[in-house]
């Protein structure tokens, strides 16, 4: 289980946008937990905060864009790939005109200097969206897909295909998701457009102030007075504007993304599907808390009784790697007889039983492990973060890392209301029920 994150100190970043090439300075500053990426408009009368969310994308052609109201940042793809990569999720970044700097077409300015700032942990977890079912975008000839993966970080494969333009050709591109793969992989990738391309923007007085020089400008023969920085650059930078989209989801995507001749539009579709998706899924099985299992159902799963039954009732699962359940914790729980008679604290290594007993729940949403039980092995990571007292509420969220027939691994968390009681990693062995 993840935490959120910010950046420690600020930083700077200046230069002309890549289509209007108005010179514009961008600030990052810290942001506190649950405040998301935000964009601010401080060269409006009043600012206007453009929140990174599907809700305020606003289409663009051959870019990204975000508005709220009048306002609005243009081209903020790079940027946010390198937010993305970094594993930033609250920060806010000021600036002063309608579009980011477009900088060298790459992510690796934005990426350097985020770098620098440093990352700190929060308290708060992260909502991770998990693809749980497959989903398909197409227009015409281009499709993108997202697919489970069990939750296992964000994977990526883009087909490029410009069989017809010899100066690029077909180039295929796929790697997992990780901070130093874009960093040397990705995030020196430029944006490209064909010569024929070029010539009728400048045409209509997009890009006048670039030159073959600034931008990968690609002939028949490949780039003109210039050269690639990978033989496969083009496909590099399609999986880096990629990444840039995926972050206007507003929290992490798990899962593998397949994208085949796609552009932004196609990108920002399958995003506003998978939030879509994810939220109407969260509001089915968590509206009113109503329980999915409640406590009748879970004893007819867990052979604990009295007073070591340790979960009231479970109100999420997703698929067999996630769930969420509520231990009420009330002074007539028999351990505060003893811890302690003067001041009743839950022990620690209740919440961490508690957290066992949830995850047992979830791996029997596995067909295959119904009346198998789920035996503690080892415990790991265990870090204890605030007290459990009478009258607390303890949310209990568990998400399998690796479910095997015989073994099973889950990441756990313990809640009370936002903030973190505790946290494990928990190995079982799954066992016949007559076995024990």
């Amino acid at each position: 289980m993840s935490h959120q994150k910010t950046i420690k100190s600020e930083c700077k970043l200046s230069g002309k946008g890549l289509f209007g090439g108005k010179e514009a300075k961008v600030i990052f500053k810290p942001a506190e937990a649950d405040k998301g990426i935000v964009f601010v408009r401080t060269d409006l009368d009043t600012p206007v905060e453009i929140p990174v969310l599907p809700e305020y994308i606003s289409q663009r052609d051959r870019r990204s864009a975000l508005q709220n109201g009048e306002a609005y940042v243009e081209t903020p793809e790079h940027c946010l790939a390198a937010v993305h990569a970094l594993g930033i999720d609250n920060m806010v970044i000021e600036i002063d005109g309608p579009e980011l700097p477009g900088l060298d077409g790459s992510s690796e300015n934005y990426f350097e200097a985020i770098f620098k700032c440093g990352t700190v942990e929060q308290s708060a977890s992260r909502r991770d969206i998990v693809i749980t079912d497959s989903i398909c975008i197409t227009e015409g000839d281009k499709s993108i897909y997202a697919l489970p993966n069990g939750g296992q970080g964000l994977s990526i494969t883009y087909d490029l295909d410009y069989t017809q333009f010899t100066g690029i050709g077909r180039q295929v591109y796929s790697c997992e998701l990780s901070e130093m793969h874009f960093k040397q992989h990705l995030a020196p990738a430029r944006t490209f457009v064909l010569e024929a391309e070029a010539r009728q923007m400048q045409a209509m007085g997009i890009g006048a102030h670039l030159g073959p020089k600034d931008i990968l400008v690609i002939s028949s023969d490949g780039p003109i007075k210039n050269s690639y920085r990978f033989e496969n650059e083009c496909v590099r930078h399609k999986v880096v504007d990629l990444i840039g989209d995926l972050k206007l989801a507003g929290r992490p995507i798990l899962g593998r993304i397949v994208a085949y001749k796609t552009g932004h539009n196609l990108n920002q579709k399958l995003v506003q599907k998978i939030v879509e998706q994810a939220r109407k899924r969260e509001k089915k099985t968590s509206q009113g808390d109503r329980p999915i299992l409640d406590i009748r159902r879970i004893q007819k799963i867990l052979p604990h009784r009295y007073p070591f039954l340790l979960v009231d009732k479970v109100i999420e699962i997703e698929g067999d790697h996630r769930i969420k359940g509520i231990k009420n914790v009330t002074i007539n729980e028999q351990f505060f007889q003893g811890h302690f008679p003067g001041t009743p604290v839950m022990p620690g290594v209740m919440i961490v039983e508690a957290l066992a007993q949830v995850s047992g729940l979830l791996f029997s949403q596995k067909l295959e492990n119904t009346g198998k039980l789920a035996v503690l092995l080892t415990i790991d990571q265990v870090k204890i973060r605030r007290s459990v007292v009478p009258g607390d509420q303890l949310i209990l969220i568990a998400e399998a890392d690796k479910i095997r027939s015989r073994a099973a691994k889950c990441n756990c968390i313990a809640m009370v209301g936002d903030e973190v009681a505790a946290e494990a990693q928990l190995k079982f062995m799954l066992v016949d029920d007559e076995m024990v």
